[in-house]
């Protein structure tokens, strides 16, 4: 099958789970409440480009190239970030959902998450130093050997990091959110004093 070449396309309330997206590389495309659920993106080529109000929940993204996407009030649960191409990987979130995604190993440092629902997300061995995280719900997720260094988790919430496990040197928390960095010593923090 031949790959095709897009730039500039705008693609609204379209379903690519029926009629699917033709295999390729897309630049400065944007795509706007269309639904991608269970679509196959492996080795796509995504570049500067936005996906606004869509549903990407559980797409195949093996070696899948996402540079400098833009992804705007999206469904993406269950995503497997650890298996898209790692060069030029960068993206960011803005009012996203992307509970029980995996981001296993990857290096995303200095990626935007604001407004995100991170439940049960995957962030072990994960690179996310320089990372700004701005009022996002991390219940359930999972940090383990992370480089958490110069991150930024002071308006997020329900997150549990080990500080013994994971590299934070330099992160920044807020005072009424540290319960999540004790919680493993088992220690009673009284939050009204």
């Amino acid at each position: 099958m031949n790959e095709v070449y897009l730039s500039d396309q705008n693609y609204n309330q379209l379903n690519f789970v029926q009629s699917p997206l033709q295999i390729g590389e897309y630049e400065n495309c944007t795509f706007q409440n269309c639904n991608f659920e269970y679509v196959n993106f492996s080795q796509f080529k995504f570049t500067e480009c936005e996906f606004t109000g869509c549903n990407l929940s559980m797409a195949k993204l093996a070696g899948t190239a996402f540079r400098d996407v833009i992804f705007k009030d999206c469904k993406m649960f269950g995503m497997h970030f650890d298996d898209c191409n790692e060069f030029g990987l960068s993206f960011s979130f803005d009012g996203c959902s992307l509970n029980n995604s995996v981001f296993y190993k990857t290096m995303i440092k200095r990626t935007l998450f604001k407004n995100c629902k991170l439940i049960e997300v995957d962030f072990a061995e994960c690179n996310l130093s320089n990372s700004v995280f701005l009022n996002c719900d991390f219940s359930g997720a999972t940090f383990e050997k992370t480089n958490l260094e110069k991150t930024d988790f002071r308006t997020s919430f329900n997150y549990i990091i080990n500080p013994e496990s994971n590299a934070l040197k330099k992160a920044k928390f807020s005072l009424s959110e540290i319960h999540g960095l004790l919680r493993r010593f088992d220690i009673e923090i009284d939050k009204n004093s």
